[in-house]
C-alpha cells in the first residue's frame, strides 16, 4: 500500500524574514536556491547574492528559532516577525489561540466602553459581559499565545488597553484585515463572510456593529431577549474568524511560495447556517478575492482599497 505523503511544511519553518539582515528579496533568494526551510540551510549550497556575514547570522538565528518554537516562545516571534507577516505562526501556535471580538457602546475609545468580549479557542466559545464577568476576560487570556481578530489592531485592542490596563496584550497578533486585502477582499468582516459564503443565523443576519450597540442599550433598558441575540451576533462574529484564518494562511502560503492562490472550495464544507453549540465550521462556497499572483517580496507594494471602521 503507497504510503501517505507527508504534509507540507509550516510556513513559521519556511520563514526567513525575521531574522535580521534578511529582507523578502533575500528570502526569495533561498527558496529559489533549494533553501525552502530552516533544515535545509545547513545541507543546501548558498545564494551568491547573500553576503557571508548574513550566512552567518541567517545560521545562528535558525538555531535560536527553532529553540523558540519548539518551546513555545512567542514573543521570541513577536519581537522578530513583521507584524504583516504574524499570519505565518498562525498552525504552530493553535493549541494556544484566541480568536477573539468585542462590542462596544460606540466608536470612541475616549467615551465608549466595552460591553460584550466573544473568546474561542478552537474547541470552547466563552462570552464576557458587563456587568457579568467581564472582569474575567484577563485570566482567560494568560495563556493565549495567537490572537486572531479583525481590524482589531484599530479597534478590539485599543478598546481592551484601556478597559484593562494590566491585561498582557503581547500576544503574536493576526488582523485579518491586512492578509485578506493582499488576497484581494474589500470591505468589513460581513462583506468578506458574504463573499467567500459563509453563512449566519437567520437571526442575526443583516446585522452590523450599530445593531450591537443598540441592543446593548435594549438590554439596558430591561431586555433580556435583546442580550440574547447580541451574544449570539458577537459569537458568530467570532467563531467566523477560524475559516477566514485559514483562508488567509493558505492563500498567503500559496502567493509566497507559488505565485498561486488558495480557493475556498478546499476548506470545511457544511450546508446550513451555524447552530447554537455547533461545532461545525461554517460553509464557504467559492473564492472570489482577485489575489494577485505576487511573490512576497512586492506584496508589501500592494495597500488596501477600503478602510474599515470597527469589525463589522
Amino acid at each position: 500500500m503507497p504510503r501517505a505523503p507527508a504534509p507540507p511544511p509550516s510556513m513559521l519553518r519556511e520563514t526567513f524574514v525575521h531574522i535580521p539582515g534578511v529582507g523578502y528579496r533575500t528570502e526569495e533568494r533561498l527558496w529559489r536556491k533549494g533553501i525552502r526551510t530552516w533544515d535545509d540551510f545547513s545541507m543546501a549550497s548558498k545564494p551568491r547574492r547573500v553576503p557571508a556575514r548574513v550566512l552567518r547570522r541567517i545560521g545562528d538565528e535558525i538555531v535560536r528559532s527553532d529553540e523558540a518554537l519548539r518551546r513555545g516562545r512567542h514573543r521570541y516571534f513577536v519581537r522578530n516577525l513583521p507584524p504583516r507577516d504574524h499570519w505565518r505562526a498562525w498552525p504552530e501556535f493553535a493549541n494556544a489561540i484566541a480568536y477573539l471580538d468585542i462590542e462596544t457602546t460606540g466608536l470612541s475609545i475616549g467615551r465608549d466602553a466595552v460591553t460584550v468580549v466573544g473568546v474561542f479557542d478552537g474547541t470552547r466559545r466563552r462570552s464576557f459581559i458587563q456587568g457579568d464577568n467581564l472582569e474575567d476576560l484577563p485570566a482567560a487570556m494568560e495563556r493565549v499565545k495567537l490572537l486572531v481578530t479583525f481590524n482589531g489592531s484599530r479597534f478590539d485592542v485599543p478598546f481592551l488597553r484601556k478597559a484593562f490596563p494590566r491585561m498582557a496584550l503581547d500576544q503574536i497578533h493576526l488582523d485579518l484585515v491586512h492578509p485578506l486585502r493582499r488576497l484581494g477582499f474589500v470591505g468589513g468582516l460581513k462583506a468578506i463572510e458574504s463573499q467567500v459564503g459563509i453563512l449566519r443565523s437567520e437571526e442575526t443576519t443583516g446585522l452590523g456593529g450599530f445593531d450591537a450597540v443598540r441592543l446593548w442599550h435594549a438590554f439596558d433598558a430591561g431586555d433580556d431577549d435583546a442580550l440574547d441575540l447580541l451574544l449570539e451576533y458577537n459569537m458568530e462574529d467570532v467563531v467566523n474568524l477560524e475559516p477566514l484564518a485559514k483562508l488567509a494562511y493558505e492563500g498567503l502560503r500559496s502567493l509566497c511560495l507559488y505565485g498561486g492562490f488558495v480557493t475556498a472550495d478546499r476548506l470545511p464544507q457544511r450546508s446550513k447556517p451555524p447552530g447554537e453549540g455547533s461545532s461545525e465550521k461554517p460553509q464557504l462556497r467559492g473564492y472570489v478575492g482577485r489575489a494577485r499572483s505576487i511573490p512576497c517580496a512586492r506584496q508589501a507594494k500592494i495597500t488596501p482599497s477600503k478602510r474599515v471602521r470597527g469589525g463589522s
